[in-house]
């Protein structure tokens, strides 16, 4: 058997076709495939029917649309990845926090999640030694984890020098809920609705992973309709708008223009509205199921949802373009919260927030999956790395993604909404990767010889991205905090699972 495993989105293989290597080979091949361009999106223990505990590694080849699948059994320690790969840095943290697994070098071995451990002890959330900058007026600025706003928890550490910010440390892990633990041993009838709500402003997202997850463990090839894979990605680009359309107006709140903060605010609900429409909820949810869709779309409710898209995006582009052409707000977007393409590199950075720096990862492009198979969408991005960058990629998406719905909407293939559904098989492998209006999801799953989930793994894009908030503050004013973590605009939840 070959020591390599090469795979494709969403399909699915024998677990024991998963080559299996000693840890340090595996270490070797991550630090290799990662200075090659590969990306690291994902890395986790894993248990087989016997207890036997083992790590497995996802390295993303965008260039290649394959993923390349590593394993090797697990030991009590090994030198870290991360002093040489930081993409690792947040993984390698996790698996010594689930496992006991211990990466030697690791510099910033500290909680994720404070859930339970391999011991069985779980520690208080939040309770940990933290970063601590020495010198004259060096000062710490705590913010959180409880928020005035009507926001998520969590912790955020400023060791500034004056008004500058030098170091931010971010604590998360207050909304843990085990949604990996509660999903093992399924499939089931509470998998689809803890799924809808992994994160709750990207169900479609996540939902759409799960149920091709689940779709590839049953059979070898997808038998979904076209009609049906249409759907899918139209509730995916339509979450997308909804999402761009209420950050583009938090921004111009944040820096106080008024004017386009209230128009997106409304205009967020028309996007949301248009979610309601296909399916009667306005976030998605009851529209993907395995097997294909459980809501059509038929002639005369599409030519409703063109009217409506029609003019959402029209008077979009009033609110937006006031703001582009307004010399206080270009002030404070241009130049502040700088993150470089190589920066967003080396962490491993996904979605807008990376194709802000100029990178052009997209897995509707590099890892093409339902309907993006077949109908394209040109990847957008900026390269100035700042909150300009990261707000005009957001509206340049709207843009393409309103241009494939119309599209869509004029053209809609027929054939049926479902098919018959097969359940999983025992001893299948599969990662499937969806890209969310944040950026690459990621779903892997393991069967028992049941058919059972033996393992099922989720990366939110935010897992990714976190870090990059903590680079992009770096030299910059503590009152720029706001804007920033806007521009961003991360999942407190979809990190926490």
């Amino acid at each position: 058997m070959s020591d390599r495993l090469f795979l494709y989105n969403g399909r699915a293989v024998p677990s024991e076709s998963i080559p299996c290597v000693p840890l340090s080979d595996l270490r070797e091949r991550v630090l290799e495939g990662v200075q090659g361009g590969a990306r690291l999106s994902a890395f986790f223990g894993l248990k087989d029917e016997k207890g036997d505990l083992s790590l497995l590694a996802v390295l993303a080849r965008d260039g290649e649309g394959t993923l390349e699948v590593l394993r090797a059994p697990a030991e009590e320690s090994y030198p870290s990845l991360t002093p040489d790969c930081p993409q690792a840095h947040l993984f390698e943290r996790e698996l010594f926090e689930q496992w006991g697994v211990e990466p030697k070098g690791h510099p910033w071995l500290k909680p994720v999640r404070f859930h339970r451990n391999a011991s069985g002890e779980r520690p208080a959330a939040g309770v940990m030694e933290a970063f601590r900058m020495e010198g004259e007026e060096v000062h710490e600025v705590a913010v959180g984890p409880v928020h005035a706003g009507v926001i998520e928890p969590g912790h955020f550490r400023f060791q500034c020098h004056g008004e500058t910010v030098h170091h931010l440390e971010i604590a998360l892990g207050y909304q843990h809920r085990g949604i990996e633990a509660l999903l093992r041993g399924g499939p089931d009838k509470r998998s689809l609705p803890i799924l809808e709500t992994a994160a709750g402003d990207t169900t479609i997202g996540h939902t759409l992973a799960y149920v091709r997850t689940l779709e590839a463990l049953g059979a070898d090839d997808s038998e979904i309709t076209v009609r049906a894979e249409t759907l899918r990605g139209m509730a995916l680009e339509l979450e997308r708008l909804a999402n761009h359309m209420g950050d583009l107006g938090a921004l111009a709140g944040d820096v106080g223009f008024l004017p386009t903060a209230s128009y997106c605010g409304r205009l967020r609900g028309e996007f949301l509205n248009m979610t309601a429409l296909g399916c009667g909820n306005r976030f998605g949810r009851g529209w993907i199921r395995p097997g294909g869709v459980g809501f059509d779309l038929e002639e005369d409710r599409a030519g409703e949802m063109e009217r409506r898209l029609e003019k959402a995006m029209r008077d979009a582009g009033g609110a937006v373009e006031l703001m582009w052409n307004h010399a206080t707000v270009l002030g404070r977007f241009e130049g502040t919260g700088v993150l470089t393409a190589e920066t967003a590199t080396a962490l491993g950075m996904v979605g807008p927030a990376a194709r802000a720096t100029g990178l052009s990862h997209d897995v509707r492009k590099d890892h093409p999956f339902s309907i993006f198979r077949f109908n394209h969408i040109p990847v957008s991005t900026w390269d100035t790395g700042d909150v300009f960058a990261r707000a005009y990629v957001r509206w340049l998406e709207m843009q393409r993604s309103a241009q494939f719905l119309k599209n869509q909407l004029r053209s809609l293939p027929s054939g049926k909404l479902t098919v018959d559904f097969k359940a999983p098989r025992g001893g299948r492998f599969v990662v499937s990767l969806t890209e969310g209006w944040r950026g690459e999801i990621l779903h892997a799953a393991m069967t028992d010889s049941r058919g059972k989930f033996s393992i099922y793994k989720i990366v939110d894009p935010s897992f990714h991205n976190w870090m990059g908030l903590a680079m992009a503050m770096r030299g910059q004013g503590i009152s720029d905090f706001p804007v920033c973590n806007k521009s961003f605009n991360l999942s407190y939840c979809g990190h926490d699972l």
